[in-house]
């Protein structure tokens, strides 16, 4: 009870220290070294029967063959890209380098901004439009000004891996020296008009919906924003949704304020910096050596036939989920879990019912959400048709440029037509899952379940209840009643439900875990932020209670006998635990603390815990032991 996650981890941390390859290692990796010998294997087999007329068999086949062959890679280097940096190079003006901007995006490219088509937050029958905050090349507008040590290291190791891109790319050395000075200073001027990670979790603040002409008018007139979209097929756009107006405004002024051919330098590095770990080693190297080494703490890099999974994952991971499926997640494994969504949605029903903190109206309202949160366990009923997706023996960058252009093409295609609710964001062979407030779902990949090495039938109801209905299910439920998804109705729509005294009680019990996590310090001088990860910590607090719940009422429970010394539920909390079974490097820690609304994995696990009651009883937490938290704080909100 000192420290529960070392408790419950920590020997198998001491006898599997992280890979020279990772930045963090864990029971996701674990899983994921089982989901890549499969789908290795799937691969190979694919490679042998390339022309057995089954188009999905070719495009494995042909993706796999093109992604291996380092050779080839070495002798065409940044070959593949020519045609696309042709466009850059013929730009001669803010207009045409607008147009240059807007052309990569079909092929992948990030441009100033982001803009892509998505459900509308406040009617989600309809996709609009959106536009957001972007263009930097660091992971978080706070790379751009934290005075720290490590970050500012970060900046000078990010300007020397500009110049070394910009001049594996062509460019004369002095040349892009200069010019990666003047790039940084574009990016910086954006970064300064970005809004902070937590307050881009406000649904409301970061919407904004505006007509298309008054984009033009009132923030970028620069930006004729009805030819932008109509050169992607996007027709008769009359409003848009912004995230984040004010960025767009600074957008306008820094493109006047920055020369053409800083602009274009910008697009060559970002289009070849984003390409580089499928062109040539030499560029390879230099991807990994900022981006795994310096900014992740990785060490070396991983072997290519994993490189080239993780790409194809990206690139038509649903054309692998069909196979993977078939062999790996069998009818009765996925019955188990459609089993268990429901026992934690009675959980939560029952939970709801009893709270004394919430009227009667808005308890029916959340009754009502919640009965109708649509659960998908597994994979899709319907797979997507990749049928239009053009995979060849080329080269693996143009296999990889395809894809996004597939990608982009099928996004684009979506504007207009009714939503398809029937969609997942996530393949089958994912370790993840989540949940969309806009369709008012969870979608739970057949991965998400795997403990490795043990197939699902022999583990008893009290590890998977922790490690699945807690840590995944519970979760994700919890997601449509955190900090955000509370703020959408049971259709999906951005609105608010609650009694005006029911959200503040709320907030109230919320800030109270923000306190929490924000005196957690898990690097010296940073700590967690708590506001930031707000939405996570309490779906993961959630998760816990509701999993509690639904595991009580189960045979294994009731009978209450011991399994290697462990009661039931001491061992449904070390199952809990067992799902985030993870170790990071310092780097990526830090990393993850600047970016990420998650808290780091042992918070996951002593955060929650210190909070539920259950988890006292269990372990006799006394006071005085370092998880024990008085009551006067600790967090009580479902």
């Amino acid at each position: 009870t000192k420290d529960f996650f070392m408790y419950a981890n920590g020997k198998w941390f001491a006898n599997n220290p992280i890979p020279s390859s990772e930045t963090s290692w864990g029971i996701g990796d674990l899983v994921q070294e089982e989901i890549y010998s499969n789908l290795r294997a799937i691969n190979e087999n694919a490679v042998k029967q390339k022309s057995n007329g089954q188009l999905e068999t070719q495009q494995i086949g042909s993706f796999w063959s093109a992604g291996m062959d380092s050779a080839k890679a070495n002798t065409l280097g940044i070959s593949p890209l020519n045609t696309l940096l042709a466009k850059i190079d013929n730009a001669t003006d803010l207009a045409s380098v607008l147009k240059a901007s807007n052309d990569f995006e079909l092929f992948g490219g990030s441009g100033f901004f982001g803009d892509y088509v998505g459900q509308d937050a406040k009617n989600s029958n309809v996709m609009m439009v959106q536009l957001y905050q972007g263009g930097l090349g660091l992971p978080d507008r706070d790379y751009y000004f934290n005075t720290d040590v490590d970050t500012k290291k970060i900046r000078e190791e990010y300007l020397t891996h500009m110049t070394k891109v910009l001049t594996l790319g062509g460019m004369n050395v002095k040349v892009a020296k200069k010019m990666t000075k003047k790039i940084m200073a574009f990016e910086t001027a954006l970064a300064k008009a970005c809004r902070k990670l937590e307050d881009l979790r406000d649904p409301y603040a970061n919407y904004n919906k505006i007509a298309t002409a008054d984009m033009t008018k009132n923030y970028t007139p620069s930006i004729d924003w009805k030819t932008m979209f109509a050169a992607h097929n996007l027709n008769n756009v009359d409003s848009i949704i912004v995230g984040q107006p004010e960025f767009f405004t600074a957008l306008e002024k820094t493109l006047h304020a920055t020369g053409v051919d800083v602009m274009k330098a910008y697009l060559r590095f970002h289009l070849i910096d984003n390409y580089s770990g499928y062109l040539s080693s030499d560029f390879a190297d230099e991807n990994f050596n900022f981006y795994g080494k310096i900014l992740s703490g990785a060490e070396t890099q991983r072997p290519r036939w994993k490189r080239v999974l993780d790409a194809e994952e990206g690139a038509m991971g649903m054309v692998l989920g069909k196979l993977f499926v078939q062999k790996y997640f069998p009818p009765k494994t996925k019955q188990r879990y459609v089993d268990m969504v429901e026992a934690i949605r009675t959980a939560y029903a029952e939970r709801i019912k009893k709270l004394d903190w919430m009227s009667d109206k808005t308890k029916d309202k959340a009754l009502d959400k919640l009965s109708k949160i649509v659960k998908k366990v597994g994979y899709p009923d319907k797979w997507k048709d990749y049928s239009k997706l053009i995979v060849g023996d080329n080269s693996w960058c143009e296999n990889m440029i395809n894809s996004a252009q597939w990608h982009f093409n099928d996004m684009i295609s979506k504007y207009g037509k009714p939503v398809d609710r029937t969609e997942w964001d996530m393949t089958p062979q994912t370790y993840n899952a989540y949940y969309n407030p806009s369709n008012n779902e969870i979608v739970l990949p057949a991965a998400i379940f795997t403990i490795p090495g043990y197939a699902d039938s022999l583990i008893d109801d009290a590890v998977v209840y922790g490690y699945g209905a807690a840590s995944t299910i519970g979760h994700e439920i919890t997601h449509g009643f955190d900090d955000e998804g509370r703020n959408f109705d049971a259709d999906g729509n951005l609105v608010s439900w609650w009694t005006d005294d029911d959200a503040s009680k709320f907030q109230a019990r919320a800030d109270v875990m923000v306190r929490e996590f924000d005196a957690f310090e898990p690097l010296p001088g940073k700590h967690i932020n708590g506001k930031a990860s707000l939405g996570e910590n309490i779906a993961d607090y959630g998760g816990v209670l509701l999993g509690i719940d639904a595991f009580k009422k189960t045979d294994q429970y009731k009978k209450g006998e011991k399994i290697g010394g462990f009661t039931p539920m001491q061992r449904y909390f070390l199952g809990y635990a067992l799902g985030w079974m993870i170790q990071q490097r310092d780097q990526e820690l830090a990393r993850r603390l600047m970016t990420d609304v998650h808290a780091p994995a042992k918070w996951r696990v002593i955060g929650p815990f210190s909070n539920v009651p259950e988890f006292y009883d269990a372990f006799n937490v006394k006071p005085g032991d370092p998880m024990w938290r008085p009551d006067s704080v600790r967090v009580s909100i479902w």
